[in-house]
């Protein structure tokens, strides 16, 4: 789960102009060819500069046109302290690639940079043994911190957090402390510091939170305690994302304490955190219901992953495709007979499948809100039921009508009007009730959902149509 980092760059998308000059780059050629020529010239000097001179989404689209060995030079040729920062702005995927195809002492350099929720999310991101062996070579007070973040669960406040924060202990003064700053300055200017934390000397509870404004305007002889906040207001490490979410929606803070079972303090999360990770979830489901089962591909992955990994939803899909097919198979007499019901089976199944995957996503927007669980599926079937009957009803109007202009056969428009209501009764109850009962199965809605309505949509269009059709066989 990627958050913004804590000690990166500040370009963000905007380009910042380089201190030295590309003006000498040829303009008549890709930046990414620009960018190879650099790496082959061995020029560091030149690396910066056209790493500052581009945004954060300009730098990854170059870095993904280069070849894999040219990626790890790039890095090895910038030094840790920038390729720190550069590996910052790509996504976690990405960076774990090329850091896994660096020699592990370099790769540990480039880490022990960052910092400690961006090391912890790209250790996640790679192969077991790529990041034991990346661990076991970065500074050990920052392999234990990785680790030990890397452990919880990337949607909870534990895997949200960063380790740079500031406690203090409650017997202490504002003079001690902000004599600790200034003799810290360089270490903590890193830290982005809004809050500190106060803890107890004896047991490490956290017992309140400062804000840095109170501590430089108060007296250095005032207890750090008295200047707390009145109200302690902290998350626990196991706190899921939703929960994350409404808790900053309530508290107007720029980072919470996040505190484990014992009430000790064993990080900060940053509002910033959470947003970042709602987009990210938003962009995985939006990946899963496009078929992407694992909510992340990238084109610079293998080839041969990258098949595998659709495949793995395309192949049940199949399956289902075939049971849709061998419904028109059973009515291929019928077809032959009348010729003119191919032309309306795509315009039932459309509009059909169209309001079912409308149901589908009012459903899934519902669960997101905590609105309805798997257990309403019987409250979701009688609302859809209404709505299903009253859109069936107009559009079977509308259906009968074009099928009765196209070829002035009443029965066949009737054949066409009477299929719309039938199978958007049955596309919109499965629909609306499907991610419901994935999701009691412990399936990702997202990912299966939108096909299984459209399948269902289809084979019962097709039956209901030709099934009508048979009946009034005589009179078309």
């Amino acid at each position: 789960m990627s958050k913004p980092s804590v000690a990166g760059s500040d370009r963000g998308d905007t380009p910042r102009l380089a201190g030295k000059a590309m003006s000498d780059m040829n303009p008549h050629i890709e930046p990414w060819e620009q960018l190879d020529q650099l790496i082959d010239a061995e020029d560091r000097a030149a690396l910066e500069a056209f790493y500052l001179n581009y945004s954060a989404g300009e730098m990854a689209r170059n870095i993904s046109r280069l070849e894999d060995d040219d990626q790890t030079r790039l890095l090895e040729m910038l030094g840790p302290d920038v390729a720190a920062d550069l590996v910052e702005e790509l996504s976690h995927t990405q960076a774990a690639d090329i850091l896994e195809d660096m020699p592990a002492e370099e790769a540990a350099a480039i880490i022990d940079e960052m910092p400690s929720d961006e090391q912890a999310d790209l250790l996640v991101e790679m192969d077991d043994d790529d990041a034991r062996a990346i661990l076991e070579q970065m500074d050990p007070e920052e392999a234990q911190d990785a680790a030990r973040l890397a452990a919880y669960d990337p949607e909870t406040a534990g895997g949200l957090m960063i380790s740079e924060y500031l406690s203090y202990a409650h017997d202490m003064f504002v003079e001690d402390v902000l004599a600790d700053l200034r003799a810290n300055q360089e270490k903590y200017v890193e830290y982005d510091v809004q809050y500190l934390y106060v803890t107890s000397r004896e047991t490490g509870e956290l017992i309140g939170i400062v804000r840095i404004r109170d501590l430089v305007l108060s007296p250095g002889k005032v207890p750090i305690t008295s200047i707390r906040l009145d109200e302690l207001a902290s998350v626990r490490d196991d706190t899921k994302l939703d929960e994350l979410e409404d808790f900053f929606d309530r508290y107007d803070f720029y980072a919470a304490p996040v505190v484990n079972a014992s009430g000790h303090l064993v990080g900060a999360v940053r509002r910033a955190f959470i947003e970042e990770a709602l987009g990210d979830r938003a962009e995985e489901a939006l990946m899963r219901v496009g078929g992407i089962i694992t909510g992340e591909e990238l084109r610079m992955m293998p080839l041969l992953e990258r098949a595998v990994k659709r495949l793995a939803f395309l192949a049940p899909m199949l399956v289902l495709a075939l049971l849709a097919i061998s419904v028109i198979a059973l009515y291929e007499g019928t077809i032959e007979q009348v010729p003119a019901l191919a032309i309306f089976l795509p315009l039932v199944a459309g509009l059909c499948g169209g309001s079912g995957n409308q149901a589908m996503a009012v459903s899934m927007r519902e669960l997101s809100l905590g609105l309805v669980q798997p257990a309403d599926y019987m409250r979701v079937c009688v609302k859809e039921l209404g709505v299903g009957v009253l859109l069936g009803l107009v559009l079977g109007v509308g259906a009968f009508l074009i099928a009765l202009g196209m070829r002035g056969n009443p029965y066949l428009g009737l054949v066409v009007g009477l299929a719309v209501p039938i199978t958007m009764i049955v596309s919109v109850i499965v629909g609306g009730t499907a991610p419901l009962l994935l999701k009691k199965i412990h399936i990702d809605p997202a990912m299966a959902s939108g096909s299984i309505v459209t399948l269902i949509a289809d084979m019962c269009g097709f039956f209901t149509v030709l099934a009508l059709a048979q009946y009034m066989i005589a009179h078309l």
